[in-house]
């Protein structure tokens, strides 16, 4: 599933449709995890892009009055393409510009990702509501995810996977996360120290930042606009490393089963 940051590599390199009128939408398959809305074909012509932002895994098309919603799912992803590319069995949206050669064809296999029209304050959503805060900013601190998981008895891993605690931390993320924090993903919150969440919290931002920087990570299908792979798989530490020996102490990675997720873990680097 794209992460945080593969959704913001993702707003990224949508920079080239910003300020675009949009000419007309195609949509070849609605059945989406929710029905693509039947009143595009009327409501997105001559829409002009104001900006392309992210809230959590969500990636926000704004217009004047309105806003496009778009989520990846499991295996989505969007693309800019010229316009006479053909479309592919999974190519279900295609979004055309005024003056332009180029679409932004929307691709899901399995059909989990959404596409909503957001008339309304984008904060009410039912989406959008309930989510935490954003890890990339400044009031996701220590002190603050301390307050959130001192008395719970989940482990920490489950807990930064949260998203009404904190958005778009994923299994990659977390394991690479709480590795570089020295924290076991299987600790309780409970027994999480104020020192211990700085650190996992200074560890989450230095990670995102990282992988966004290094493309993001390309495991299965994950590729950013223009059709390019990620690279920060190449830099993993415990994820999907099990048997393998640790790159700081030499140990052999260890991997457990925490809320359904495997989990990855240097015994001797964290506690």
């Amino acid at each position: 599933m794209p992460e945080l940051p593969e959704v913001e590599i993702t707003c990224m390199g949508l920079k080239p449709i910003l300020k675009k009128s949009i000419s007309n939408i195609i949509v070849r398959n609605p059945s989406l995890r929710w029905p693509v809305p039947s009143h595009l074909k009327k409501t997105l012509p001559n829409q002009k892009i104001l900006c392309v932002k992210r809230r959590a895994k969500y990636i926000l098309i704004k217009f004047e009055k309105a806003c496009l919603m778009i989520h990846l799912g499991m295996s989505g992803r969007l693309e800019i393409l010229d316009k006479e590319t053909p479309p592919q069995k999974h190519d279900h949206v295609d979004i055309a510009f005024h003056n332009s050669k180029n679409i932004l064809r929307y691709t899901d296999p399995r059909r989990f990702g959404s596409i909503f029209w957001i008339d309304g304050d984008i904060k009410d959503h039912f989406l959008i509501a309930g989510l935490g805060q954003e890890p990339l900013e400044r009031l996701f601190t220590g002190e603050y995810l301390f307050s959130k998981i001192h008395n719970k008895k989940s482990p920490i891993k489950n807990i930064i996977m949260d998203s009404h605690i904190v958005v778009g931390v994923g299994n990659i993320y977390a394991s690479e996360s709480l590795f570089k924090a020295g924290v076991l993903p299987s600790k309780l919150g409970k027994n999480i120290t104020l020192n211990e969440c700085g650190k996992i919290v200074k560890y989450i931002k230095a990670t995102l930042k990282k992988a966004i920087k290094l493309g993001g990570s390309s495991l299965k299908d994950f590729y950013n606009v223009n059709g390019q792979s990620g690279y920060f798989q190449q830099t993993y530490n415990v994820y999907g490393r099990k048997g393998k020996p640790c790159r700081k102490c030499k140990s052999i990675i260890e991997s457990k089963k925490i809320g359904q997720r495997s989990s990855f873990f240097c015994i001797k680097c964290q506690s």
